[in-house]
């Protein structure tokens, strides 16, 4: 299964200077050209609204401190590195030209000195301190894609995840400027767990329900298998209430989403009829048995977008999500095995 998706998150310019050169015929391959391209990175995401929305109260300052120090590195306006490929448009689409650089700050130029032809050029950022995240099929513009390491259990991303996808003419002897969007392929989710009172001892979180690769080019998620995604817990001042984070691809669309959706408002969606991705949330009691919590989510997560789960806890371990449109299914005596493959 895969999904395209679009929305501006950074932005680029190419002004382009070019050197003499002259040719017999109309064949511009042997002629290079140098250009400038000028990085300017533009952060689109609604992580302040949804810590707004849900977190309102002064009490709650400190968890949303919290979560804004985890993402630091994920919703920002800095990019560390910049890979950038020109590939061939004719069938075969082969890669002319790549080079990577150490960028380490919200803007910075480049000059290129390439043939002048025809590009289709693939830019993507902040992949160098990703573990997570390779490259694969980099020799070809319509088979490079980021993927995923292939376990059952995966942790988070650890950085924010740019791309982007621009053809480009380039001619001799003729100014040209080009304007190229980037936007960040990955997103991140939360959840927060108000314990006071309940008794419970430990609580542990998996998630499910995300991409597990993304191409560069075709900007197509692919749902090639299920990954249980293991999310990193906050620390929290508050001991009666216990936080995680996790970065990921995005999640499933609802099955009546178009392959190729354009947004007035990026982060709003249907609700689906069945949860798109789900969170499990498995609750220790004092004498030792387990609750499993599955948290339904039908509202699908988006490319940049921050999305927090609230949720109250009770004696018996079972939780009461804050959002009516959060499902919740309920196990008491859980046992492992009984679901997904969770390490307790």
């Amino acid at each position: 299964m895969r999904f395209a998706l679009r929305h501006t998150g950074i932005f680029i310019l190419l002004a382009v200077a070019f050197t003499g050169c002259s040719l017999v015929d109309e064949d511009m391959r042997d002629c290079e050209t140098d250009y400038t391209l000028d990085y300017e990175l533009r952060l689109v995401t609604n992580m302040t609204t949804e810590l707004q929305t849900q977190l309102g109260l002064v009490t709650d300052v400190n968890v949303a401190g919290a979560i804004k120090s985890y993402l630091q590195d994920v919703f920002t306006d800095h990019a560390h590195d910049v890979d950038l490929g020109f590939y061939d448009v004719q069938a075969d689409s082969v890669l002319l030209h790549r080079e990577s650089h150490v960028m380490d700050a919200n803007q910075s130029s480049y000059t290129l000195y390439i043939p002048v032809r025809r590009y289709m050029h693939l830019a993507t950022a902040n992949m160098e301190q990703n573990p997570l995240l390779s490259f694969e099929g980099a020799d070809n513009c319509h088979t490079l894609r980021a993927v995923q390491q292939v376990k059952d259990t995966v942790t988070s991303h650890k950085t924010g995840f740019f791309t982007a996808r621009l053809p480009m003419d380039i001619k001799e002897g003729i100014d040209q400027q080009f304007d190229v969007k980037l936007y960040m392929a990955n997103c991140a989710s939360s959840v927060l767990i108000d314990t006071l009172g309940s008794g419970i001892k430990d609580v542990k979180v998996f998630m499910t329900g995300f991409a597990t690769s993304f191409d560069i080019c075709d900007s197509l998620y692919h749902f090639d298998y299920t990954p249980v995604v293991k999310p990193d817990q906050l620390e929290f001042e508050d001991p009666g209430r216990v936080g995680f984070v996790a970065v990921t691809f995005p999640s499933r669309p609802a099955p009546s989403t178009k392959i190729v959706i354009d947004w007035d408002d990026p982060f709003v969606t249907d609700v689906a009829p069945n949860s798109l991705w789900q969170v499990y949330v498995y609750c220790t009691l004092g004498d030792g048995t387990i609750t499993q919590n599955i948290l339904g989510v039908h509202n699908q997560l988006l490319p940049g977008q921050f999305r927090l789960l609230c949720a109250r806890a009770y004696a018996n371990g079972t939780l009461a999500p804050d959002d009516p449109t959060v499902g919740v299914s309920v196990t008491l005596n859980w046992e492992p095995g009984l679901e997904i493959p969770v390490v307790l």
